[in-house]
């Protein structure tokens, strides 16, 4: 499937415009209201799927945050789970966590340890990661995940056979939006409101 993901919350206008642009998932951010400018609300979700597009759901406040470990991966997991209720996110459908910058094998442990932490907060719900062709090929390696969602960045060219989503290109303007361009191989935990 084709997708997108954007910072930018959605009107009926532009999810709209963009189901009419072929898009058939959006992956939005599951945060804090006091990360108002870029979080999924209830409203917008039922836009996006009324649309007939899915939605896949990402938690990121900080570009590094799952390098300050399992303490981190508590809280945001926490955040995590009382947005997702909020917004009437089906249970056993995935959220993301992103580890958004050139993780290196020093950072793999305490990523590791920030997933298994926020995934323990998240009762069902399934824990996924976004990141590099490293982190996902890591995670993966060690079992810290269930979705895994690759980013071209940081990638060297490389694809993993665990990506269930693959971000391949950044800063298309679509429907007056900025946003990244996504494929998606299945399994990824995405979900719409019934």
């Amino acid at each position: 499937m084709e997708g997108i993901d954007c910072a930018t919350p959605l009107s009926a206008r532009t999810a709209g415009a963009l189901a009419d642009a072929g898009v058939e998932f959006v992956c939005r951010y599951l945060v804090p209201a006091r990360y108002a400018w870029k979080r999924l609300t209830g409203d917008e979700a039922e836009y996006i799927t009324g649309a007939g597009m899915q939605i896949g759901s990402v938690f990121e406040t900080t570009a590094s945050r799952a390098a300050a470990g399992a303490a981190a991966g508590r809280a945001d997991g926490v955040a995590a789970y009382k947005e997702a209720q909020l917004i009437c996110q089906p249970k056993d459908t995935a959220i993301y966590f992103a580890v958004d910058y050139d993780a290196q094998p020093a950072d793999y442990d305490a990523i590791e340890a920030y997933l298994r932490a926020a995934e323990e907060q998240i009762p069902g719900y399934r824990v996924g990661v976004y990141g590099s062709y490293t982190v996902v090929e890591e995670m993966a390696h060690r079992g810290a995940a269930w979705h895994f969602w690759q980013t071209y960045a940081w990638s060297g060219g490389k694809k993993s056979k665990a990506a269930n989503i693959y971000q391949h290109k950044n800063d298309v303007s679509m429907a007056g939006i900025g946003v990244d361009l996504n494929k998606s191989f299945g399994n990824e935990g995405f979900w719409y409101i019934k």
